[in-house]
């Protein structure tokens, strides 16, 4: 189906190429690369990766704290965490070796329209909208990237007449030589400056999502963010935001009434996603998909109301910006469970909102003292409780909210400090709130 992407695979045969990561999103490009007849090796931090499929497989293994010693070969597969400067990498490319990625290699590849988001926040919610409206209009959707699936390894299934809706990370963009044919950018705040050099070399990531766009292709970009109105794309961009919507509707098509997200930021993902679409498919299927969209799990999601109390799981709050969005989302008393660990970013402005929005704060992970202090040069500060972990900030939760309440997990920290990723977090979370719901009996 896809002749570029056969020549591709026929050309791996004896090459020597290796993968850094053995991780989720790197598996199926390792057994990819082995069936086409590939020398793979994979190296990993991990010592502990379980072996027997790797070696039944053929792959050669460099594990443990040593395992970016003399990287080499054909070909090199960056794994997104890893800095595309890694002196492993430059080491590499001196050498001869041709550093590349997963997502590098699909965008040359891929043989259908690509509409490719970023943005510090909302980018899955984004995606997914894209996603669902493009297929409710007919389209055959390839839903990937740093959402959680791998696309290099689909490219074979494609179709010119298929379209992708690609989540893209910083990580992934910091290196890419293409753009996609829509490109969006839902905002941009200060985030991961824990791995960017600074704020400037983050915004120059994202900003690759338009660099290399052509005069044919469309931009996407929120108007009512500072750092992403002061961009455009190379050929048409349009600009969403609070200017398009007049009495109550977005666009003359979408009430905000209609959306069944709570609040404004999802709005303006509701708004960045009509934009991709608008013109690609009808009007018609825009509505029919919002009157049916209910969002994404780990992304401000309902879990379930507990003696009158409401549970609201956002464990992909792994940023200041992102609890703060979600804390405008939620009227009312909110008991807030926060920490874990830090990205270098300042919880000033987070706190700010803490005597209006938030009941209770409950601190979990390494980054506890720093949110307290935060919190603590604020005037009207709630009271602040230390918890060991998720179980027992849920409990306190149970002993000191009241009907009418909301309890939010909104971390405004990553889960590196106790879990793999926000999603086990996240999971977590709803594990002890589902089994809170089921002793107490269903409201």
């Amino acid at each position: 189906m896809n002749p570029a992407f056969d020549t591709y695979i026929q050309s791996m045969a004896g090459r020597d190429v290796t993968v850094i990561g053995a991780g989720v999103s790197n598996a199926p490009l390792i057994r990819m690369l082995c069936s086409a007849g590939a020398h793979v090796t994979v190296r990993d931090r991990n010592q502990a990766l379980p072996r027997k499929e790797w070696d039944d497989l053929g792959v050669r293994l460099h594990l443990g704290e040593n395992y970016l010693d003399r990287v080499g070969g054909d070909t090199v597969f960056r794994t997104p965490g890893m800095r595309p400067d890694h002196p492993a990498l430059d080491s590499a490319r001196a050498g001869g070796s041709r550093v590349t990625s997963e997502m590098e290699e699909f965008f040359a590849l891929c043989p259908c329209p690509i509409f490719g988001v970023t943005g510090s926040d909302g980018k899955t919610t984004t995606t997914s909208l894209i996603a669902d409206m493009l297929a409710d209009g007919g389209r055959t959707v390839h839903l990937g990237g740093n959402i959680g699936t791998p696309l290099l390894t689909r490219v074979g299934e494609m179709s010119p007449l298929d379209v992708c809706a690609v989540e893209l990370s910083s990580f992934q963009l910091m290196d890419i030589t293409r753009s996609p044919h829509v490109a969006v950018i839902t905002n941009l705040s200060p985030n991961h400056l824990d791995w960017h050099l600074d704020m400037d070399e983050y915004t120059a990531a994202k900003r690759r999502l338009l660099d290399f766009q052509t005069a044919d292709d469309f931009a996407v970009l929120n108007g009512d963010n500072p750092a992403t109105a002061a961009l455009r794309g190379r050929g048409q961009t349009k600009y969403f935001g609070g200017h398009t919507v007049h009495d109550g509707v977005i666009d003359g098509l979408l009430p905000i009434s209609e959306i069944r997200l709570p609040g404004w930021y999802n709005v303006e993902n509701v708004m960045a996603a009509m934009s991709a679409v608008r013109g690609t498919v009808s009007d018609e299927t825009i509505l029919e998909t919002m009157r049916n969209f209910v969002g994404v799990e780990h992304r401000n999601q309902w879990v379930a109301t507990v003696c009158g109390v409401q549970y609201y799981n956002n464990s992909i709050g792994s940023s200041p910006a992102r609890t703060i969005a979600t804390l405008h989302a939620h009227e009312g008393r909110v008991l807030l469970i926060a920490g874990g660990r830090d990205k270098k970013v300042p919880f000033d402005e987070m706190a700010r909102l803490l005597p209006n929005h938030v009941k209770v704060l409950l601190l979990i992970g390494e980054a506890a003292s720093q949110i307290e202090a935060a919190a603590r040069r604020v005037a009207g500060c709630p009271p602040i409780i230390y918890c060991e972990g998720l179980a027992e900030a849920v409990a306190q939760t149970h002993k000191l909210a009241s009907p009418g309440d909301t309890v939010l997990l909104s971390p405004a920290c990553t889960a590196f400090d106790q879990y793999r990723n926000f999603e086990e977090r996240g999971r977590h979370f709803v594990e002890l709130v589902e089994a809170l719901h089921r002793s107490e009996g269903k409201d």
